[in-house]
């Protein structure tokens, strides 16, 4: 399950946003983040039902190079969690738009992308790190 990366939104933290409903979005690290960790051996993150508010940490990706912390993107309450990370964190290195996914959230209201970057825009961006 791959997604049309056009059709995301992203960070300049290098996390992904892709819209599942009105105020419901799901969570990932871009491969650009996957690259740069190298092969992912740990994933930590929030419980089901917790809080995250934009631009706060709420979980880490340990690597065999190092450890990064993750920043939720958006605010709301975490309603999934990719359970399947906890037995194989490799498929974030896999499919980081797709099985390798974090987490899902709902927000408080509609979804917003005001201060997140399109697919352009985060190309442009990565261009500027080189």
């Amino acid at each position: 399950m791959s997604i049309d990366k056009n059709d995301l939104f992203y960070t300049d933290e290098h996390e992904w946003i892709q819209v599942l409903g009105e105020d419901t979005v799901r969570i990932g690290i871009t491969d650009y983040a996957v690259e740069q960790l190298g092969d992912i051996v740990f994933v930590e993150m929030p419980e089901t039902g917790s809080e995250a508010i934009q631009k706060e940490e709420f979980g880490t990706v340990e690597s065999v190079k190092s450890s990064s912390e993750i920043y939720a993107p958006v605010s709301g309450t975490i309603l999934t969690v990719n359970e399947a990370l906890d037995g194989e964190p490799e498929l974030m290195n896999d499919s980081p738009f797709g099985e390798g996914w974090l987490v899902e959230i709902q927000t408080p209201g509609p979804f917003s992308k005001e201060g997140l970057l399109s697919y352009n825009e985060y190309q442009d961006f990565l261009k500027t790190l080189d």
